[in-house]
């Protein structure tokens, strides 16, 4: 009974919301000025180009670009809103990524066994031929990319 009369009142109100906007339509349909009798518009050539006359006419001048020193770009790594000022959170929020790809559990705690079983998977990729030790050209793999 009560969906009965739940779902009669539902469309009342739709048929309601409805009216309302036929009539706004409308309203503004009858508002529109009519087309002017005396002058026939001219139908465009599909075929023609169009053109504009562009003479004498300036656009503006193109963004200068300037060459970041490697202290800069890395100021800007961090400074995530270019106010010019790293606040803790932008320190931080670098990381972020690198400790959630150790906290396998995602439960924000980073366990000694999560960080050694990362640690012992890097050290795998890095021994090329797994003698169990790295050699410096093994060990120069894992540094840093330079920019």
């Amino acid at each position: 009974m009560n969906r009965m009369i739940l779902g009669a009142f539902l469309a009342l109100a739709m048929v309601g919301v409805g009216l309302f906007w036929l009539q706004g339509r409308a309203a503004v349909e009858r508002g529109a000025p009519p087309p002017d009798p005396g002058v026939e518009e001219e139908e465009p050539d599909p075929e023609e180009l169009p053109f504009a006359d562009i003479a004498g006419l300036e656009g503006p001048e193109p963004p200068e670009s300037t060459e970041l020193s490697r202290e800069e770009r890395r100021f800007y790594r961090y400074d995530r809103n270019r106010d010019r000022r790293i606040t803790r959170n932008e320190m931080l929020s670098s990381r972020t990524d690198a400790f959630r790809r150790l906290d396998t559990d995602g439960n924000n705690l980073l366990t000694f066994e999560e960080w050694a079983v990362t640690t012992a998977e890097r050290f795998e990729e890095m021994d090329a031929d797994r003698n169990g030790w790295l050699s410096q050209a093994e060990f120069a793999t894992s540094a840093p990319d330079r920019d």
